[in-house]
């Protein structure tokens, strides 16, 4: 059995400027995200075994789709009552998340609520949740575009101090 996802691989010089918005986070208990981990997860398929795997190594390679360029542009959380998540938001990734769903219909459920979401932060607690949001909102960084050209299936390898993940295939994008 592997744990596993469907993701988008961000560029390192995007991933280098992440990691200078990780700097001046807020304080915090609890931990960001290492640069080379951070991704798009755009379908999380959870604990399989090699015969599905396969399965689902051919239902992605029926996938016809184009390059496209996503942005990141902007900050958040999920919840103020219970802030667990920063994360930063990514456009125009909507379709291809949808294509995948599709492809994988008869094996897995639909995403009800698929958000273009990249965390860079998991948060254990807080001293004060209003001054860490109020905080947060003063973070200003220029949107950040990088050309996406394949998508990955991958698994995640957990461990105590972090994960790792394993690339088991790589799906390139047609041109225009």
């Amino acid at each position: 059995m592997k744990r596993v996802f469907i993701s988008i691989d961000i560029p390192l010089n995007i991933k280098e400027k992440i990691k200078k918005i990780q700097d001046i986070l807020p304080e915090l208990n609890g931990k960001k995200i290492e640069e080379e981990n951070l991704h798009l997860t755009l379908k999380f398929l959870g604990n399989l075994p090699d015969k599905k795997i396969g399965i689902v190594k051919e239902k992605l390679n029926e996938i016809d789709f184009r390059k496209f360029e996503s942005e990141i542009d902007g900050i958040g959380f999920f919840s103020e009552k219970f802030i667990r998540i920063v994360w930063l938001h990514l456009s125009n990734c909507e379709e291809l998340q949808k294509e995948i769903d599709f492809r994988l219909s008869g094996l897995f459920e639909k995403e009800q609520r698929f958000m273009c979401h990249l965390t860079i932060a998991r948060i254990k607690s807080i001293k004060d949740g209003k001054e860490f949001i109020s905080e947060l909102k003063k973070i200003k960084f220029s949107k950040m575009k990088f050309l996406v050209d394949n998508f990955k299936l991958k698994e995640s390898i957990l461990a105590e101090d972090k994960p790792t993940y394993k690339t088991l295939a790589e799906y390139l994008l047609r041109e225009y």
